[in-house]
């Protein structure tokens, strides 16, 4: 036994697995999320100051064990070669669990005896560490939010719950029943911060975080896999093709009975048998013969081949099968359960809609945005001034360009983004946008400049720059080069954020000319308005502000000898600051549908598949998605057809729901409930085909009939565990595979006659 019962080998599994069951107690059974900070506090026995002792770790580590996932027996070598014949299956779930235990964290910045431990391996956490994290840190545990050191905190944790952007965390508890995208206050194991920073509570670790839970889940699946329809039918053939010739070859032998078996007749009973053993063994060679000659033992390889041949002409597709029996399976296929996030859209935001300010202020004015991707040149926006863009317009590309971390590049022919997509969104528009009319002729010299960067609340950007003459465009993106600030400048700070919490701090706002008038109640109402309007077709919108003249940051450039480097360091400042705004304008952003995916569901209804539509997305965005891909019509009315996991898992009828006609959505989706709703339409005789990209969508892919995975976006799990990888990410490939999979199949019945 070595330090803090850590052992080797099988002993290290079996023993930390007998004490994970031992110690379901704390870590377990402790709903964290629908605590208080001080309640977290006193159940783990820590404080969030000085974290735990060494000596109180170690005795948490011999209850709970180290902070790894557990390995399962995967099948010995001997019987892996034994059953080569059949398939690989058992090796690949193995390799799905691997890959999972892959997506922890490796090290995390722990408080432990009021001193701060850097780069502690995450497999040494135990309930009740306090860690901190940072951008870019891999979360190493599931953890409560205890204290925001930044005013906001994002992670991107689509990999484990399907949502299509990072989402924002805090620290206050949400009910004991909330769904994993509803426990805003919990950071997963495996997930990645992307805004902000935090001090949080380890609540669990191991086999009982939502990662841990995948992996028992995934090995579950594996374990109960079942024949393909293939499979299943092919079986069936045979069993009957056996007894028709046994019948037959028994017949042929009874025939011919005669010849070896005589008897007379005396007083009507017969006598005097005579049996012939070598005409007897004669006859029944014949039957055997013919029994032979009946089995077509050309037939395994004739479906092999076609089989072999199916997967070139699926590949040359962009579908990459793992397994042959999957070919058929694509053929047999009857629903297609299908993520929203990367395989029905880009995965890409994109901004939809622009509403500027007009002439007066009760005028608005609206562009549609076109273009689905990175590229700036991908698409226009319509109705664009020709000369230019005026003062309004002018200050929402400068407050989009400027609050923004993203970028954008080329790579292999295509553009890609760093950093948030709705930043990478706001950038490409600046794009879209080119220059002002005032700038064509200006000096690159004169740019704006960013000093420092202060976030403030309610999920905005404030960053506070000063003001030079003019400002410099590159391409229609404006410089964020630092140069030192002259004498006289003037402060300028911008926001951008949500439109109801923009708009609540603002007192004014700026017409087309550049003018500033009283933002009257009247003007509000057109502004929410519009607001309305946008979120109703599940547009994303973000509401844009400035507030010029800030004496307090006049002459501050990051250093910090200035006064205002001490107010941005307070957090409670940050509302003080942020107020008395100008409001200029709102956009619009959305995860674009891909352009062929409409069509493809068109041939999936002509074909008689069914498409369900299964995302962790809230339910409005994901209903807006599916009447534009075709999955819903225009004008359908879509109560008895979608609905959030939470609520199908309560149906007291669920088959009768998946039974109804036409396309199903299912939102806010967790690994469980699409397990669930594999498993009923299993039952109810369909061949179910699942999509998913995810760390959570494994159990469900392992699963399905067949399991189809990502091969972009997609995560190593997800791969692993899927009979079919997509080489591009997109819904159409399946349409094409299926139709390949239905003329196999009719290929096969034709030798099979």
């Amino acid at each position: 036994m070595g330090r803090g019962g850590e052992s080797s080998g099988n002993g290290e599994a079996s023993s930390s697995v007998n004490s994970h069951h031992r110690s379901t107690s704390t870590a377990a059974a402790f709903k964290a999320w629908s605590k208080t900070v001080h309640e977290c506090e006193e159940h783990f026995k820590v404080n969030l100051r000085s974290g735990l002792s060494s000596g109180e770790v170690e005795n948490r580590r011999r209850v709970h064990g180290w902070n790894e996932l557990e390995k399962h027996e995967g099948q010995s070598i001997w019987s892996l070669i034994a059953g080569q014949f059949n398939d690989t299956l058992e090796r690949n779930a193995e390799n799905a669990l691997e890959a999972l235990k892959e997506i922890q964290s490796e090290h995390a910045t722990v408080i432990r005896d009021g001193k701060k431990v850097h780069n502690l391996p995450a497999r040494e956490l135990v309930p009740g560490d306090i860690v901190e994290l940072k951008v870019g840190d891999k979360v190493p545990a599931d953890m409560r939010v205890a204290e925001l050191v930044s005013s906001t905190l994002r992670l991107e944790q689509g990999s484990l719950t399907g949502e299509s952007e990072a989402v924002n965390k805090n620290n206050k508890p949400v009910p004991e029943d909330a769904d994993i995208q509803g426990k805003s206050c919990m950071v997963f194991a495996g997930t990645t911060v992307v805004n902000g920073n935090c001090i949080c509570l380890v609540s669990q670790i191991r086999m009982e975080t939502e990662i841990g839970k995948v992996h028992t889940q995934i090995h579950v699946a594996s374990q109960s896999e079942e024949d393909t329809p293939l499979k299943k039918k092919l079986n069936e053939f045979w069993e009957t093709l056996t007894l028709i010739i046994g019948v037959i070859c028994t017949a042929v032998w009874l025939i011919n009975v005669k010849y070896f078996l005589t008897w007379e007749y005396v007083d009507g009973w017969p006598r005097n048998f005579k049996f012939s053993f070598e005409k007897c063994t004669y006859y029944f060679e014949i039957a055997v013969a013919l029994a032979v000659a009946a089995i077509p033992e050309g037939l395994p390889a004739v479906i092999t081949t076609c089989l072999a041949l199916g997967t070139r002409k699926m590949a040359q597709k962009n579908a990459l099968v793992m397994k042959l029996t999957s070919v058929e399976t694509l053929g047999c296929t009857t629903v297609i359960c299908s993520d929203k996030t990367g395989t029905l859209t880009t995965n890409q935001m994109a901004v939809a809609k622009l509403v500027a300010i007009g002439a007066k202020v009760d005028m608005l004015r609206a562009f549609k945005v076109e273009g689905t991707t990175y590229n700036p040149r991908d698409g226009k926006i319509e109705d664009w001034p020709k000369g230019g863009m005026d003062a309004n317009l002018e200050m929402i590309a400068k407050i989009a360009a400027i609050c923004n971390d993203a970028g954008i590049a080329k790579s292999e022919h295509k553009f890609v983004a760093s950093g948030m997509p709705t930043e990478a969104a706001l950038k490409v528009l600046v794009e879209k946008m080119g220059l002002p009319k005032r700038s064509k002729n200006l000096s690159t010299e004169n740019s704006s400049t960013v000093l420092s960067l202060c976030t403030s609340m309610s999920m905005s950007q404030c960053p506070v720059h000063q003001k030079q003459t003019q400002p410099r465009c590159y391409r229609g993106l404006w410089s964020r080069k630092k140069v030192p600030a002259g004498k006289g400048n003037v402060s300028l700070s911008v926001s951008l954020g949500a439109v109801e919490n923009v708009l609540e701090r603002c007192c004014k706002i700026q017409l087309r000319d550049g003018s500033v008038v009283e933002l009257d109640t009247n003007a509000r109402y057109l502004v929410l308005q519009a607001l309305h309007e946008m979120s109703t077709t599940a547009l994303r919108c973000l509401g844009f502000a400035y507030k010029d003249d800030v004496p307090m940051f006049e002459g501050y450039n990051g250093n910090d000898d200035h006064p205002a480097h001490q107010l941005l360091l307070n957090r409670s400042n940050y509302s003080s600051i942020e107020r008395e705004l100008i409001f200029v304008g709102l956009a619009g952003l959305r995860d674009p549908p891909r352009e062929e995916v409409y069509q493809a569901i068109q041939d999936c209804r002509a074909a008689g598949i069914r498409v369900m539509v299964i995302t962790g997305d809230s339910k409005n965005t994901a209903e807006a998605i599916c009447h534009d891909i075709g999955v819903f019509r225009r004008d359908e009315d879509t109560r008895s057809k979608s609905t959030t996991g939470k609520e199908f898992i309560e149906l007291n009828d669920k088959k009768a729901f998946l039974k109804q006609s036409g396309g199903l959505l299912f939102s806010r989706a967790e690994p469980r409930h699409k397990q669930e709703i594999v498993r009923l339409l299993k039952e109810e005789g369909e061949v179910v085909a699942m999509t998913g990209d995810g760390v959570n969508d494994g159990p469900d892919l392992k699963l399905a009939d067949i399991g189809i995975a990502m091969g972009i976006a997609g995560t190593e799990v997800a791969k692993e565990a899927s009979d079919m990888v997509l080489a591009d990410d997109n819904f159409s490939t399946i349409v094409a595979a299926v139709g390949e999979g239905r003329s196999i199949y009719n290929n096969m019945k034709a030798f099979i006659r």
